[in-house]
């Protein structure tokens, strides 16, 4: 039986022997603050919980009738969205057996009587808090208290830079030891780590991981994007640490710039059609956005696609007329090539003499999306929502300032995975990862390692690198 007053929970431990209860154990604890303050509902289920942490050896294996003065509990343990708090008090309960009955707290009374009782003896007994965390949730996590503290990988690093290996594992241990160590190796002063996707990162771990992690979501040339894409960007930039998702997500959580913007979640988005394309820079899509705020006399951007490798080209105009459209085009035209088709809407800045002339001059062709159905350029359109996104979250308080950010939007966008096509759309583009500012020594210390100027062996590594980028580009 469990209850919980305003200040403390109780639970009684008891045993049906033919029709009548029997007690076996009593159990009461005061709140803290911080419990003070949880609604009813999760007061209440924090006794259950608490019940079952007390008598965990007792009701392990055996079925269990919970009584409870709060009927809301039965419902909750069938409800899908709550509080992520009450989701882990329900993950807890999962492995035990649990009816949940509802008895008055009239008859409930050994409970009711217990969860009322203020303990004078409180400040002289035991100090524990009511604990209310997974035993295993708290491994492995990355420790924030500075470079003090021990890495997580120095066993590993021990092993290959002394061979030395540490007392006391059991064979269990020894075996995932020895299977582990074999991913990493270690080059004075660092440890590498080869990781699946055959790249070696190296790994780091404390304050370091953190002041990674911050620039890869919040640099300059990180975008503000979500937890699994600044995640790769780790990845992408060569660092490596076995928390590395899980601290993304808490990191995002706390970012004030990307709590301040709401989601755009799948219900809001227009399904967007898909368009077969052949080979890279063979079809762009165009667009424009705006206007927006004046900043140093821009108030639209102009947004190009290229449908294969998602590669974006932007730039911050003034007016939105034929003329700029050409203008940029052209400068397009002469970084990228003249693609077979430009797919953009029906606005009359695509549609005009001026720009059917630039088209048939350089022979392209020139595709329209529906009316009243953007979709078909709905390549455009998830770039566009995706660099407003990082354009919102980056120029903070100065709104005018955002022609000058959209070079650093333009990066963070183009350096950020993206699931389509299973890769950076940089990377489709030059066939090697980019170099972002927070990797200074180590990409080029690899390079180095890597070819050792041997004029051969780097033109082998070229040739593959060449081929894999063919077979990348095949995939996307």
């Amino acid at each position: 039986m469990c209850d919980a007053s305003d200040y403390a929970v109780g639970a009684v431990l008891g045993q049906r022997k033919t029709k009548h209860f029997q007690p076996i154990h009593y159990a009461s604890k005061t709140m803290t603050d911080a419990q003070a303050h949880y609604t009813t509902t999760e007061k209440e289920l924090l006794a259950v919980v608490y019940a079952f942490e007390k008598f965990r050896p007792y009701l392990v294996l055996s079925k269990t009738i919970v009584y409870t003065d709060h009927s809301a509990l039965k419902y909750l343990l069938a409800k899908q969205d709550a509080k992520p708090r009450l989701l882990r008090w329900i993950l807890l309960l999962q492995e035990f057996d649990v009816i949940i009955r509802d008895k008055k707290g009239a008859e409930n009374l050994a409970a009711d009587h217990l969860s009322r009782l203020e303990n004078p003896h409180q400040s002289d007994l035991e100090k524990k808090e009511i604990t209310e965390t997974f035993p295993l949730e708290t491994l492995g996590m990355v420790t924030l208290r500075g470079d003090s503290s021990t890495p997580w990988f120095a066993d590993i690093a021990n092993y290959h830079a002394g061979n030395f290996i540490v007392k006391g594992m059991s064979s269990q241990q020894k075996k995932k030891f020895f299977k582990d160590v074999k991913h990493y190796f270690w080059d004075d002063p660092y440890l590498f780590r080869i990781c699946a996707d055959q790249m070696i990162r190296r790994c780091v771990y404390g304050q370091e991981a953190v002041d990674i992690l911050t620039a890869c979501h919040n640099g300059p040339t990180g975008g503000h994007h979500g937890a699994n894409y600044t995640a790769k960007k780790v990845f992408d930039s060569g660092f490596y640490w076995p928390t590395i998702y899980r601290d993304a997500h808490d990191l995002v959580t706390r970012c004030d710039a990307c709590q301040r913007q709401g989601k755009i979640s799948q219900k809001d988005e227009m399904p967007q059609n898909a368009i077969q394309v052949c080979e890279i820079f063979d079809v762009w899509g165009i667009d424009f956005m705006g206007p927006f705020p004046s900043s140093r006399g821009n108030k639209y951007i102009l947004v190009a696609v290229d449908y294969l490798s998602k590669w974006v080209e932007a730039k911050a105009l003034p007016t939105n007329d034929a003329r700029v459209v050409v203008k940029f085009l052209k400068s397009l035209f002469a970084r990228f090539g003249t693609p077979r088709a430009i797919i953009s809407d029906r606005g009359t800045h695509f549609c005009n003499d001026q720009f059917a002339k630039v088209m048939l001059k350089y022979g392209v062709t020139h595709r329209l999306s529906t009316a009243y159905h953007p979709q078909t350029s709905g390549q455009v359109e998830v770039s566009n929502r995706g660099l407003k996104r990082i354009l919102e979250r980056t120029i903070g308080e100065n709104r005018a300032s955002w022609s000058d950010k959209l070079d650093d939007a333009l990066w963070a966008f183009r350096t950020a995975f993206k699931t389509p096509i299973g890769c950076t759309p940089y990377k489709l583009v030059y066939g090697k990862a980019c170099h972002l500012p927070i990797e200074l020594e180590h990409k080029a210390y690899w390079a180095l390692k890597h070819c050792n100027f041997d004029l051969k062996t780097a033109g082998d590594h070229r040739k593959v690198q060449m081929n894999e980028l063919n077979e990348l580009r095949d995939q996307a």
